[in-house]
């Protein structure tokens, strides 16, 4: 009995992380670039000398979904949808190179280009700061051409050029920041194949629909565990009192 119990046990523990990836997933559906994970459960064969069929429940996180999400058309200068296999580079919270496809970009006071949530966009040469400026445009290759601020309107400067690069989706992880990082600890470099729009945001890549679906189903599971633990005691139950009797 205890160990169906602890099969059980087990069963719905898996089944609660399996809910957390799909929960993580759904939560981000409105998140600019945002790739959702993938989620799967195998069987563990039982260590020892036990009947082949026993098993345990694992759930595992085998990837994530590199596929584009939708385009919004925005109209914002600053904002850019990635083309393809594309990242942007940017710095972690610990300084490390890492790449996102959120293109919302800002403009902080002291003129540093960051993304939506604040993280440094990378350049040809680091960071990228730009001088106090009336308009700012970024070409398809990631060049950012400013009007200076004062100007007559008509002096265009190009000053420097967002760190655009590619990898495929077998050589990438998605960390728990939700930042893309290569597999090897390499950095990527300059792709100037990877192009971008301006004006437009690239949405979440989450099917809200099928999310939904899969938690649904999960419950289900997590319910049919608890049935079979709840089985179990009334068994031992049973079990305690025919020994009373006896």
């Amino acid at each position: 009995m205890d160990r169906a119990l602890y099969l059980a046990m087990s069963g719905g523990t898996q089944v609660m992380n399996a809910q957390t990836i799909h929960a993580n997933n759904l939560a981000n559906v409105s998140t600019t670039g945002f790739r959702s994970d993938f989620e799967q459960a195998r069987s563990m064969q039982v260590n020892g000398d036990f009947y082949p069929s026993r098993v345990y429940a694992m759930t595992e996180n085998p990837g994530t979904n590199f596929d584009m999400g939708p385009l919004q058309n925005t109209g914002r200068s600053m904002d850019v949808a990635i083309q393809n296999n594309g990242f942007i580079a940017v710095l972690d919270g610990s300084g490390q190179e890492t790449y996102t496809r959120a293109g919302d970009l800002q403009l902080t006071l002291s003129g540093q280009l960051v993304t939506g949530t604040g993280l440094p966009v990378m350049g040809a040469a680091g960071p990228i700061f730009l001088p106090p400026l009336d308009d700012l445009d970024i070409s398809e290759d990631g060049t950012i051409s400013i009007i200076p601020q004062g100007g007559d309107g008509t002096q265009i400067t190009a000053l420097n050029r967002i760190k655009l690069v590619s990898a495929e989706p077998e050589a990438l992880v998605k960390g728990d920041d939700g930042l893309i990082r290569t597999k090897s600890g390499e950095q990527l470099q300059q792709d100037n194949a990877v192009q971008v729009i301006s004006g437009y945001l690239e949405g979440s890549n989450v099917n809200a629909v099928e999310e939904m679906t899969s938690i649904m189903e999960l419950s289900r599971r997590f319910e049919m565990n608890i049935k079979v633990m709840n089985t179990v005691r009334e068994n031992e139950n049973a079990s305690a009192r025919i020994l009373e009797r006896s």
